[in-house]
C-alpha cells in the first residue's frame, strides 16, 4: 500500500495544488492516504466511461450519478481512445487493499478507478463524485459549473468490514421511499451494513406468508404513546404499517446495488408482544394480548419451554432467509423482562431437565436453540449482549446471572451497554463484537447527549486487547431507535450530520481522524444534502457545546472570586497533566452563572517562563465561541512545573463560574 500521507487537516483545508480555495473538495470519510499533484482534470459531454463488462453495473451508475446535475449521457464501451476517460479497471495487484479497497488516480488524460472487486470500484466511484463541485448532488441540470477534478492519487481501504446504520420501524413504519432514501446516503459514504429492525413490541413490519397474522393483527397497534417515558398522554391515533415480500425483495436488491448487505433483526425472546398479539401459543402465559401502544420493556415474551415456539420461529425464519441473502440474523435478545418465566411451570420442568440455574440460562438456552435453527439454514445469528446472560437491567437479581449455560460461540455479539469488560470477556471466549455502545452511537440520543463531535471521537476498539484481541471486533453501527421519532423530518434532524461522523469512524484509519478537518470537509457535505433535500440538524456542524469535551480532563476551575472586570493575566494549575512532549488542547468551559467568561490569550508556562502561547479570542457562557487554546511543547524538561496563565475578565459582570479541561492531542 501506498504509504504517502499529509496531515488530514492540512489536506482537506487546502487544495491540491498547495493554495487554500473557498469551498475546497472534500471527501468523506477521509481515506488512507492521497498524493495531491497540481492542475486539473475536466468532465465534459464527449468525456467517454470505460470498463469491462463484469463492471457494466458501476458503469452505469457512474453513468447515472454524473447525468442530472451535468446533463451529460456519457458513453459507456469497452476500449477507446478519446482523450477525455473515465476508465473502471479490475486488477489483482491490489489485493492487500482487501474486497472494498479502492486506487484513484486523476490525471490531465483522465481518470483511472482500480480495485480488485466491483465493490472497490464502486467506492472509487462515490470519492470521484466527492471531489467535483457540490453541485453534483442536484436532481436537475446545473448552468454555468464547469465539472473539474482536482490532480490526486488516492490509496484507499476501510478500517472495519462492519460499518453498520439501524433503522427501527417497529415503533414507527417509515415506507420504502425513505429506506431508498437513506441506502442512498449510506452508500455514498461508504457504509455497508443496513441493520432493520423489522419487529417490536409495537409492530410487526414484515409479511410472513405461513403466518399471515404477524401483519393482519400484528402489524397495527391502536394508539401511541406520546409525551416521553411513562407519560399518559396517547396520541389518540391508530399506526400500521408493513413491507410485502416483493417490497422487501426490491429493497434488497436496492441496496445489494450500492453494496450495502441488509440485516434482518427478528427479535425474541423479548420485545415480541406484536408476534404474540398475533399468535397467543407463542407467549409465555397463552393470554390474548393486544399490540402495545406504549413504549418501554414489556412483560410478555416468547415461551422458552414450548416446542411450537421453536417450530414457529424456525418458519417464520425460513421465509426471512429466503428473502435475506445476508449470512447474518439478527435475533435481538435485549431487555427481557423474566416475570412470566419465573412464574411458569412449564419453565420450571424445563430449568430442570435442561439444569438451568437461573433465567440468564433460560434466555442463552432459547438462544442456543435459535442458533442450532439458524444454522440448520445456513446462517448464524447476531443479538445484543443480553444474549450473554448479564444482568444490565437490573431485571435478574441478585447472583442470577449465567452460571449452567455458555453462549454458541459462532453468535456475533453486538455490544451495546454495560461496562466495556464484559465485551471483552465475550471477544476472549471466542465471539466476535460490533460495537454500538449507546452512549456514543445513538441517534434518538439528543445532541445534547451525544454531540457530533462525540459522535466522531467514538472508537469502537477498547483498550486493553491483544493485537488478535482487536481483530475480533469487526466493526460498529449506529442506531435510530423509532419511539419518539414519528415523522421523516424528526428522524433524519437525528441521523444527519451525525451520520457523516459514523461513517468516518468506521472507514478512516484511526490515525487519520481530524475532528477540525472532518467539520472543514463537511461544508461541501451540507451542500450536497441541501441539494438533495435532506433535512439536517443545521446549526449541529458549526456549534459547539460542553459534550464535545467529554474526553477532556479537568484541570482547573474559575469562580467568582477568581473572575476579574477587566482584563487580567491569571494563572490556573495544569493538575500534573502535562508531562511530557505533546500538542495540547486547553479549553475554557463555562458552567453557571449571571455572566460568561472572555479570553484573549492562554500561554503555557515552564518553570514560571512562557514557553507557548496561543491569542485568539474566546467567549464561554451560554455559547461557545473560540473556547480551545492549542500549546505545543516541543520538549518536556524532567522535573518541571507546568501551569497556565490567561487573559481573562468577566463579559459584563464577574459571576462567572466554569472548568478548565485539557487534552493532549498529536
Amino acid at each position: 500500500m501506498e504509504q504517502f500521507r499529509l496531515s488530514a487537516a492540512l489536506l482537506f483545508a487546502c487544495a491540491w495544488a498547495g493554495t487554500c480555495m473557498a469551498g475546497p473538495k472534500s471527501i468523506i470519510p477521509a481515506p488512507v492516504s492521497m498524493e495531491p499533484r497540481e492542475g486539473q482534470a475536466t468532465i465534459t459531454a464527449s468525456t467517454v466511461i470505460i470498463a469491462p463488462k463484469a463492471l457494466g453495473l458501476q458503469a452505469r451508475q457512474l453513468q447515472e450519478m454524473l447525468k442530472p446535475a451535468t446533463g451529460y449521457d456519457l458513453a459507456i464501451r469497452e476500449t477507446s481512445d478519446v482523450p477525455s476517460i473515465i476508465r473502471l479497471s479490475l486488477v489483482r495487484d491490489l489485493e492487500d487493499l482487501g474486497d472494498e479497497g479502492y486506487k484513484l488516480d486523476i490525471a490531465p488524460k483522465g481518470v483511472v478507478i482500480r480495485a480488485t472487486t466491483p465493490t472497490g470500484i464502486f467506492y472509487g466511484i462515490q470519492s470521484l463524485r466527492q471531489l467535483l463541485p457540490a453541485e453534483i448532488a442536484s436532481p436537475r441540470t446545473v448552468s454555468g459549473v464547469a465539472w473539474s477534478l482536482p490532480q490526486v492519487s488516492i490509496t484507499d481501504q476501510p478500517r472495519f468490514s462492519w460499518r453498520a446504520f439501524m433503522l427501527d420501524e417497529g415503533r414507527h413504519f417509515k415506507g420504502e421511499k425513505e429506506v431508498k432514501k437513506l441506502l442512498d446516503q449510506m452508500a455514498e459514504l461508504k457504509m455497508n451494513v443496513f441493520h432493520w429492525h423489522l419487529t417490536d413490541d409495537q409492530g410487526w413490519r414484515i409479511e410472513i406468508k405461513k403466518y399471515p397474522k404477524l401483519t393482519s393483527i400484528g402489524s397495527s397497534r391502536t394508539d401511541t404513546q406520546i409525551g416521553g417515558w411513562n407519560s399518559p398522554k396517547r396520541s389518540g391515533e391508530p399506526h400500521a404499517g408493513f413491507y410485502t415480500q416483493e417490497q422487501i425483495r426490491d429493497i434488497v436488491a436496492y441496496a445489494q446495488a450500492r453494496q450495502i448487505t441488509i440485516i434482518p433483526e427478528i427479535g425474541m425472546p423479548g420485545h415480541a408482544c406484536a408476534a404474540i398479539a398475533a399468535y397467543p401459543e407463542l407467549g409465555t402465559t397463552k393470554n390474548k394480548i393486544e399490540v402495545m401502544t406504549r413504549f418501554g420493556k414489556a412483560i410478555d415474551t416468547y415461551d422458552p419451554s414450548a416446542e411450537i415456539v421453536y417450530t414457529m420461529l424456525s418458519g417464520i425464519l425460513d421465509e426471512v432467509v429466503a428473502l435475506f441473502p445476508s449470512k447474518i440474523i439478527h435475533i435481538g435478545g435485549d431487555e427481557v423482562r423474566f416475570n412470566q418465566w419465573k412464574k411458569s411451570e412449564a419453565v420450571k420442568e424445563l430449568m430442570k431437565k435442561e439444569k438451568l440455574s437461573t433465567m440468564a440460562d433460560v434466555q442463552i438456552y432459547f438462544t442456543n436453540r435459535m442458533a442450532d435453527i439458524v444454522e440448520e439454514k445456513g446462517r448464524n445469528i447476531m443479538g445484543w449482549n443480553e444474549i450473554l446472560g448479564d444482568d444490565l437491567h437490573g431485571l435478574l437479581g441478585k447472583d442470577q446471572t449465567a452460571k449452567a449455560a455458555t453462549l454458541d460461540p459462532n453468535t456475533i455479539v453486538h455490544f451495546w451497554k454495560g461496562n466495556p469488560t464484559l465485551a471483552k470477556r465475550a471477544i476472549r471466549n471466542g465471539h466476535k463484537i460490533v460495537n454500538s455502545w449507546h452512549s456514543f452511537t445513538y441517534l434518538d440520543y439528543g445532541y445534547g447527549s451525544i454531540s457530533l463531535h462525540k459522535a466522531y471521537d467514538f472508537d469502537p476498539v477498547f483498550g486493553g486487547l491483544t493485537p488478535e484481541e482487536e481483530r475480533q471486533i469487526i466493526g460498529t453501527g449506529c442506531q435510530m431507535w423509532g419511539e419518539w421519532i414519528p415523522t421523516v423530518e424528526r428522524m433524519e434532524a437525528q441521523i444527519y450530520p451525525r451520520l457523516a461522523a459514523y461513517a468516518e469512524v468506521g472507514w478512516t484509519q484511526k490515525e487519520n481522524k481530524d475532528f477540525a478537518s472532518f467539520k472543514q470537509r463537511m461544508k461541501s457535505q451540507l451542500k450536497r444534502w441541501d441539494l438533495q433535500g435532506i433535512g439536517y440538524a443545521k446549526d449541529q456542524v458549526s456549534m459547539m457545546s460542553a459534550q464535545d469535551f467529554f474526553n477532556h480532563v479537568k484541570i482547573d476551575s474559575w469562580n467568582p472570586g477568581k473572575t476579574p472586570k477587566d482584563w487580567t493575566p491569571v494563572e490556573f494549575s495544569t493538575g500534573g497533566a502535562i508531562a511530557e512532549a505533546g500538542t495540547y488542547e486547553v479549553v475554557f468551559l463555562y458552567r453557571k452563572g449571571l455572566h460568561a467568561l472572555e479570553i484573549s490569550e492562554v500561554g503555557l508556562l515552564e518553570d514560571g517562563k512562557e514557553i507557548a502561547s496561543d491569542k485568539h479570542a474566546g467567549f464561554s457562557g451560554g455559547k461557545l465561541s473560540g473556547i480551545v487554546y492549542k500549546l505545543k511543547l516541543p520538549k518536556a524538561k524532567p522535573g518541571a512545573s507546568y501551569t497556565l496563565r490567561a487573559r481573562i475578565k468577566g463579559s459584563g459582570g464577574t459571576d462567572s463560574s466554569g472548568e478548565i479541561k485539557i487534552r493532549a492531542g498529536e
